[in-house]
């Protein structure tokens, strides 16, 4: 496990101010300072790791709880029940800051917010609008056989 200081460790510490939504013993949840719509917020582990997997099975059942706490919160403001939730696992997935964080944003009627293949507008689509199940039952082979 990686351990090191980052921005949210900073937020977390109290070194840096945040605009805290909520917190629990492992985590804390707080709004996003480049938000993608109003509401758009981010909950962090205190555990400073830059993946999922690297997180302990206390943390990692934290900060899924911490998720449904902020979206109950935001839910009453917002009056909705309906939320993108996404992670960047990791620098190549996006991830700017090298510690895990678990975006939430609320999602309304008419909100200008579209599906998540909006975020990859120009990406040519693999294959056809069918699904291709030889494709796809070869790549499960193959993800399975290398991890056997």
């Amino acid at each position: 496990m990686s351990e090191s200081i980052t921005l949210f460790s900073k937020i977390i510490n109290g070194d840096i101010p945040c605009f805290e939504i909520s917190k629990g013993d492992n985590w804390l949840s707080f709004l996003d300072i480049n938000p993608r719509r109003t509401g758009h917020t981010l909950v962090v582990p205190y555990e400073p790791v830059s993946h999922l997997a690297e997180l302990s099975s206390q943390q990692l059942s934290d900060l899924w709880e911490g998720v449904i706490e902020t979206q109950k919160l935001l839910s009453k403001f917002f009056n909705t029940s309906d939320f993108l939730v996404g992670v960047h696992d990791g620098t190549l997935a996006g991830q700017e800051i090298p510690h895990v964080h678990i975006h939430i944003i609320p999602r309304t009627k008419g909100d200008g917010g579209r599906s998540l293949l909006a975020c990859w507008p120009k990406a040519p689509t693999i294959g056809s609008v069918e699904p291709d199940f030889s494709a796809l039952a070869k790549i499960q082979k193959e993800i399975q056989d290398a991890n056997t």
